[in-house]
């Protein structure tokens, strides 16, 4: 951890910060890259008996782009099938990943298990190191130094972001107060109340909700003195109606940390999320189909692909969590290091309507461009499995509260047309009284699925 030293400095680490996305920061990865892999191969026999299948020689590998040739990516069906061979035994499984480190565990955590059982993210204390420099980094160039009080609604039980979050917020001397997702929005708002935190962790879904719980019990959030929001688990901060109405409510500034290892800077318009681990992890592009690297440039998309380079349990060796990036290499106009990304779908999302692929994301920003004659909230529901789905896509969708039934043909169609110009659909919409529609303060699922799995 880096000493406090100068509290004006513009990065926690001006060892390793200011030079993101450099030359030498890429030939840092690169021997750095080639000590994980062999240390991978010598110590955990999953990854042995993978590189021994696919021909490799961690010893032999020429630069990053025979890395990339040669190396397959490690998929949540490889994941699926790791545990099957090992009948769920999770000290087996973590072994064969991690080999003997598996018993140098400090912590563990996991995804939320949306679409299966949960992944697990085994954290020893260099994995901790990896995501505790995330959350530090993201936090100090959002203006919060210790001795500030930062209000946790992310999931605890379990969650990467949750407690995981809370300790690394400790290491650099700044109090969380760990409240969690698991507790209702009345009780957030009473401790956000009590304690007046600076910040505050959560989803955008528990966001929205708590603006709802506010009006309901006439609570202005502007007076809780939160003054810097960090969303994540779902699109957010990259949607400008969702920024807009979050950041308004509690007169504070809304930023992405999601989605991989970096966060948004707040600029206007959004620039995406810098990229803030150069010296801990690399990430590449692939094509989602044929698994080919993409290079790194202006605009590129494509599935990105993740490889720690020190931490051996928090992710695997070229692991993709299925999200699906644009990526900009340009400056950013706020003068922050590291290139920067945005997330436009998930792989194992992703509609095809037609032969038009669609992301729930891309259907999420439309809809609530549309608050507040609806409510933002809505479902896709699917009868077939996807991603191929007969059209019309049908969508339920909350009106607003206060919208007369004489203007639903109008604003019917003026969502449709814009779907048309903007995603190349006409979907159909089912329409549902506004707080109809199921609520969460976790991750929201907006796929309702009426076939059986």
């Amino acid at each position: 951890m880096t000493p406090k030293g100068d509290m004006t400095r513009p990065y926690w680490d001006m060892a390793v910060e200011p030079f993101l996305d450099s030359a030498d920061m890429r030939e840092r990865q690169w021997d750095k890259l080639k000590h994980r892999l062999s240390e991978a191969y010598s110590r955990a026999p999953y990854w042995r008996r993978r590189f021994d299948v696919a021909g490799v020689d961690p010893q032999t590998l020429q630069d990053r782009e025979d890395f990339a040739r040669r190396v397959p990516l490690f998929t949540k069906d490889d994941y699926r099938e790791l545990a099957e061979a090992n009948h769920g035994d999770m000290r087996k499984i973590l072994f064969e990943l991690m080999g003997g480190e598996s018993n140098e565990l400090v912590a563990v955590a996991a995804t939320s298990g949306t679409s299966g059982d949960p992944t697990p993210y085994p954290l020893t204390s260099r994995d901790l190191r990896l995501w505790g420099e995330l959350v530090r980094r993201a936090v100090w160039r959002a203006g919060l130094r210790p001795g500030d009080w930062v209000l946790q609604g992310f999931g605890l039980s379990m969650f990467l972001a949750g407690v995981p979050v809370c300790m690394a917020l400790a290491e650099m001397g700044i109090c969380a107060i760990p409240v969690g997702a698991e507790a209702s929005t009345a009780a957030l708002l009473k401790y956000a109340r009590l304690f007046r935190p600076r910040g505050m962790f959560c989803t955008p879904s528990l966001a929205e909700y708590l603006i709802q719980t506010a009006e309901q019990e006439d609570i202005d959030l502007g007076s809780l003195g939160i003054e810097t929001i960090f969303c994540g688990g779902e699109p957010g901060a990259g949607i400008p109606s969702v920024r807009a109405r979050i950041e308004n409510a509690f007169g504070a500034k809304l930023l992405d940390f999601a989605g991989g290892l970096g966060a948004s800077c707040g600029c206007e318009p959004y620039a995406g999320m810098h990229w803030l681990v150069d010296d801990l992890a690399m990430m590449e592009l692939v094509d989602p189909v044929s698994h080919e690297l993409i290079p790194l440039n202006e605009g590129a998309e494509g599935l990105a692909v993740f490889t720690p380079l020190e931490a051996p349990g928090l992710l695997g060796i070229r692991q993709t969590n299925g999200d699906i990036m644009r990526v900009h290499t340009k400056p950013c106009a706020c003068g922050q290091s590291g290139w920067r990304y945005e997330i436009i779908g998930r792989n194992d999302d992703m509609l095809k309507i037609k032969g038009v692929m669609v992301y729930p994301a891309a259907i999420e920003g439309v809809i609530k461009a549309f608050v507040p004659r609806v409510t933002g909230v809505f479902r896709i529901v699917l009868s077939e499995p996807p991603p191929r789905v007969k059209p019309p896509l049908r969508l339920r969708v909350e009106r607003g509260d206060q919208l007369r039934d004489a203007d639903l043909p109008s604003l019917e169609k003026e969502i449709v047309e814009t779907m048309q110009r903007k995603l190349k659909i006409r979907p159909q919409i089912e329409w549902r009284a506004a707080g109809s529609l199921p609520r969460s303060t976790k991750k929201t699922q907006l796929l309702e699925k009426e076939y059986q799995a």
